[in-house]
């Protein structure tokens, strides 16, 4: 059995705020943030996080109660914010046609019909929320309407929310956000931009984070590229409260990837991973495979996932037509239970900057 070793606290805006030991915050990656990785997060004096927006009402209430049959300190719910997309029959035909020659090669018959799937931040996971009461929700693409942040602090729900540029983080304080998540370009996973388009990320965690922290009033988080205490260290340095990680976690034990997912995670680099609409009509970085590589012309989010969902793990390789959600630090991401990834990350920044525990 491992010994754990007691580490001193960071206190910060963010801990203070989220009532935290540490200024490390789990992303909320969709069926990678299983309840088992969020609570050993939590335990270990993170934050940890359930990527929501893909759970129905009750398959969430269940979730939730399964983080808190393990952890009794605080976790995030996090959930998506976007217009359905109206989508033509031309339209549509042309993007089945693109990925035919794709699921002709594995043996799928004709690509479905697109539709939206049903993700919306709607009035029943409204309800949910309100009933887990969990101490942290958190947005993405934006804020729900007025009426529901409103809710959220009546409840006294702390709300995050992430933005890519000044513009976005600005929008979000005027908004009501009680902290900004800045995530750069190098961040796996969706962009979350809401004011801007584009496929190349509009600015780097490096560049962004101390513009944001210039922006705004309240405390902002880091995020994109960041897997160890350097990171931790330099974001800390540059007026952040706290890092967000992501692919940091994918290879913890209690991570919910698939071993297909996890190998390929392992042997990457940097130049690995790439920005693509292809999965789901959104910009997202993810480790290269076979899908990204195609000339497709996507449907709006999220359309386009109808169209590559059934291709997840169809064909002799998965790593083809699998979504494996990856930042440029993918290379740093260790094999380890998530609670020494929380004390390793904490640690490496004390021997980074030692004036922190002054």
């Amino acid at each position: 059995m491992r010994i754990r070793v007691a580490l001193e606290s960071v206190r910060t805006a963010v801990t203070e705020l989220l009532g935290v030991e540490h200024p490390v915050l789990q992303a909320p990656m969709a069926s990678v943030a299983t309840p088992e990785l969020a609570a050993a997060v939590s335990n270990a004096g993170g934050l940890g996080a359930l990527g929501s927006a893909m759970l129905p009402p009750e398959e969430l209430r269940r979730e939730a109660e399964a983080v808190r049959a393990l952890t009794d300190r605080p976790f995030q719910l996090n959930f998506f914010c976007h217009r359905f997309p109206q989508i033509d029959s031309g339209r549509a035909d042309a993007a089945r046609a693109a990925m035919k020659p794709l699921y002709d090669e594995v043996g799928l018959g004709p690509p479905p019909e697109p539709s939206a799937p049903m993700i919306d931040f709607d009035e029943a996971r409204l309800e949910a929320l309100l009933e887990i009461a969990p101490v942290v929700v958190s947005f993405h693409f934006g804020l729900p309407g007025a009426d529901v942040v409103a809710a959220c602090r009546e409840a006294g729900l702390r709300i995050l929310a992430s933005a890519t540029t000044v513009e976005e983080a600005r929008h979000l304080e005027a908004a009501g956000v009680d902290a900004v998540v800045a995530q750069g370009a190098e961040a796996g996973g969706h962009r979350g931009s809401f004011l801007v388009g584009g496929d190349d990320g509009p600015v780097g965690t490096l560049s962004l984070v101390p513009q944001v922290v210039d922006a705004v009033k309240v405390p902002v988080i880091a995020a994109g590229g960041i897997a160890d205490g350097r990171g931790l260290a330099a974001a800390l340095a540059l007026g952040a409260g706290a890092v967000q990680m992501g692919t940091a976690f994918v290879l913890a034990r209690e991570s919910g990837a698939p071993e297909h997912y996890r190998k390929a995670l392992g042997e990457s680099s940097p130049e690995h991973t790439t920005i693509t609409r292809n999965f789901s009509g959104r910009p997202a970085r993810v480790l290269a495979n076979r899908i990204t590589e195609e000339a497709i012309d996507p449907l709006p989010y999220p359309a386009q996932m109808s169209l590559t969902m059934p291709l997840r793990l169809a064909g002799e390789d998965p790593r083809e037509h699998y979504p494996m959600w990856a930042g440029q630090g993918a290379p740093l991401a260790r094999e380890l239970p998530a609670a020494e990834i929380v004390e390793r990350t904490v640690a490496e920044a004390r021997g980074v900057r030692t004036d922190l525990w002054d």
